[in-house]
């Protein structure tokens, strides 16, 4: 007997064909429902992100609009997150979920980011690799969680979710498209929370990790950097990157596309273009796209609340590792050169709120004693480190 579809079935399969042609991955969530009750706190969270961005200060730019879109599309009979016509979900097709709108947002840091600190003194790029560390212990991390009753996560899952220890926001929700779409949103929130957070977290941990002495370690004033290095170094690092790790091709290409731009000197309206008007349109875009997808199906689970507790001990692993590389490196370096630890915190990618954290504490001990400019050169790379993780990860575990 042959069988007729239903036009729900009909449906469901276009809309698959859509999604494959349109490089989505199907939502797993589709089609499920939450208890009205869940759509209550989920709207009451959405406010909560709104006045932690408004009121706090967390991240404003960002949790701002992911606060409005999570009340927006949890808003009853208002539509805004339904396929295909929902403003919402128009937003995060377009652009959140192929992954799109993070390639603009890496184009826009290029051009923001000043790799001089990096180039004037590149052994600080041990640092930067050396918070990595966060991220692949986040790894064990979850074969440890999935004991828990409740919480099951797969390797793509772990990955996305150790990339958080990054705290790197863009490359998050890459990542996680890539490999685990159906938390991209709860991720994309504890990333840019966190980062948010980075005045909070980091200093017990640099306090704990380091002796009065070593927060005292003055650092020799950095050499000045010519055009043509700073030019030339973007192309460098997207050379080298397409001959050794091409998955992070498209992170590393945007970020150099933009720094090049930036730094060649002769498309001025281009680079600030980049560095503002287009930059603040797709974070926009994009947080609203992240927003939407703070639905109940998708957060109110254990598997949420893992990646909360899990990104936490990603970034303060990341924080550790790079302090300890720090002080390995002092083991090795000549008295007057050696690196005070605390710019090892400024592993991270959080650019440039970690290398202020690091200059702040530097100060509370020796208040002539500025490691800002110092403190860039490992945070730039973090920024390199985080994106060349997210290689490895979609190398490893994509498609």
């Amino acid at each position: 007997m042959i069988h007729q579809q239903t036009a729900a079935e009909i449906a469901e399969e276009r809309e698959a064909e859509e999604a494959k042609q349109a490089g989505l991955k199907k939502d797993p969530f589709a089609g499920k429902k939450a208890p009205g009750w869940q759509y209550v706190i989920m709207i009451t969270i959405g406010f909560l992100i709104v006045y932690l961005g408004a009121a706090k200060g967390f991240e404003p730019l960002l949790l701002i609009p992911i606060g409005f879109g999570t009340i927006l599309v949890n808003i009853p009979g208002a539509g805004m997150g339904n396929p295909p016509d929902g403003m919402l979900n128009i937003i995060y097709s377009a652009g959140v979920g192929n992954e799109f709108f993070p390639m603009l947002i890496f184009m826009g840091i290029g051009a923001m980011t000043d790799f001089g600190p990096l180039i004037a003194n590149p052994k600080m790029a041990l640092l930067g690799g050396a918070a990595q560390l966060g991220v692949f212990f986040t790894l064990f991390g979850v074969a440890l969680m999935n004991i828990i009753p409740g919480i099951d996560y797969n390797m793509l899952q772990a990955s996305a979710i150790s990339i958080i220890g990054g705290a790197d926001g863009p490359t998050s929700i890459y990542v996680s498209g890539k490999l685990a779409p159906e938390m991209m949103a709860v991720i994309a929130v504890a990333a840019y929370s966190y980062m948010a957070l980075v005045p909070m977290i980091q200093p017990p941990i640099m306090k704990l990790l380091t002796t009065k002495h070593e927060r005292t370690i003055r650092m020799d004033q950095l050499r000045p950097v010519s055009k043509a290095e700073r030019t030339l170094f973007p192309m460098l690092l997207l050379v080298l990157t397409i001959l050794l790790l091409p998955p992070a091709a498209p992170l590393i290409g945007m970020l150099a596309f933009g720094n090049f731009v930036k730094q060649c000197g002769v498309v001025d309206r281009l680079s600030k273009t980049m560095e503002n008007e287009l930059m603040n349109i797709v974070s926009i875009l994009l947080s609203l796209g992240v927003g939407s997808q703070m639905t109940p199906e998708k957060i109110i689970n254990p598997n949420s609340i893992g990646i909360i507790i899990l990104g936490l001990v990603a970034f303060a692993v990341a924080t550790a590792g790079g302090i300890m590389m720090a002080k390995l490196m002092n083991l090795f370096l000549p008295k007057g050169k050696k690196i005070n630890p605390l710019i090892g915190s400024a592993g991270v990618s959080a650019v440039p709120m970690a290398a202020r954290v690091s200059n702040k504490v530097g100060l509370e001990y020796d208040p002539s004693n500025f490691l800002l400019m110092n403190a860039m050169g490992p945070n730039v790379s973090g920024v390199i480190g985080t994106a060349i993780a997210a290689g490895i990860f979609i190398a490893t575990y994509g498609a």
